[in-house]
């Protein structure tokens, strides 16, 4: 008999567990940035490139998705890919490597992704993602993007690039 009330709690608790886990959902929240790089003529030199604000969206995004901000449990970034918009023929054959980096008014920053010795015949490359929970920085109105880059050779026009961003949102249903 004590076994079987065993068995029962066991399944019986093991139940609970699982209800649980299907509270939790995960929803990804895509944008985009643009940024120019300007020509320039110095070589092996570090430059930054910062964007406004961007607008996070994330109280419609949240809504949207059945859940609320003190419901977010963790928000990870899942992946950044460049891509080179304009001149249309352009590589990324100038770049060396781009490091980028997150914050807001109330937050430092937060290095996002990174890519060293880019392939110079790329004309999109996808950037290692670091392990941030960035709950705070999407829970915010908007957030910056602060974008370090090194040269190879010598950039001749402006080069357009298109960022976006895909982040893994895991939060409790309201």
């Amino acid at each position: 008999m004590k076994k079987t009330s065993f068995i029962f709690l066991l399944a019986l608790t093991a139940v609970a567990g699982c209800s649980k886990i299907t509270e939790l959902i995960t929803f990804k929240i895509n944008t985009q940035a643009n940024i120019t790089v300007n020509s320039s003529t110095l070589l092996s030199t570090p430059f930054e490139i910062s964007t406004p604000g961007i607008p996070t969206q994330s109280s419609e995004t949240f809504e949207n998705n059945h859940t609320t901000p003190d419901l977010i449990k963790k928000v990870a970034f899942e992946e950044i890919k460049l891509t080179i918009t304009s001149p249309e023929n352009k590589t990324f054959s100038f770049l060396k490597n781009v490091h980028v980096y997150i914050s807001t008014d109330d937050y430092d920053e937060l290095e996002l992704a990174y890519l060293d010795n880019i392939p110079a015949d790329a004309k999109s490359i996808i950037l290692n993602t670091t392990a941030e929970n960035l709950e705070k920085f999407v829970k915010s109105s908007s957030y910056r993007l602060r974008t370090t880059m090194e040269t190879r050779e010598t950039l001749t026009q402006a080069t357009d690039i298109r960022v976006d961003m895909r982040f893994a949102v895991t939060a409790g249903l309201k």
